[in-house]
């Protein structure tokens, strides 16, 4: 449910991809509305480092630093890149793959725990 919730989010154009990301885990997780907000600056290669935004959210979704190592490791072998300009440049994953491949690489770490 939080992957379709967050891809639904995306498609729909009510969140950018770092909200669409935090939306998805909004009840699983309690991410408040004011958390998923304050993300829409993170949308569009404006998270830090320049990050995508989906990854920077599914980042901060998890604690352990292994649970960010997995995540990041895996989202760069699939999207080619971490940073959004990378990720596009590389044409492996549109903007609603990262949405959706984040939102699956959290809840694989939430469901390994």
């Amino acid at each position: 449910m939080p992957v379709a919730t967050a891809v639904d989010a995306h498609a729909q154009r009510t969140a950018n991809c770092a909200q669409a990301v935090l939306r998805g885990f909004q009840q699983m997780l309690g991410v408040s509305d004011e958390r998923i907000a304050a993300a829409a600056a993170h949308g569009g290669g404006r998270a830090p480092e320049g990050f995508c935004g989906a990854l920077h959210s599914a980042l901060e979704l998890v604690d352990s630093p292994e649970d960010k190592a997995a995540i990041r490791a895996e989202f760069e072998r699939q999207a080619g890149a971490a940073t959004c300009r990378e990720v596009r440049a590389q044409r492996k994953l549109s903007c609603p793959d990262c949405v959706r491949l984040a939102a699956e690489l959290v809840l694989e770490r939430k469901s390994v725990n």
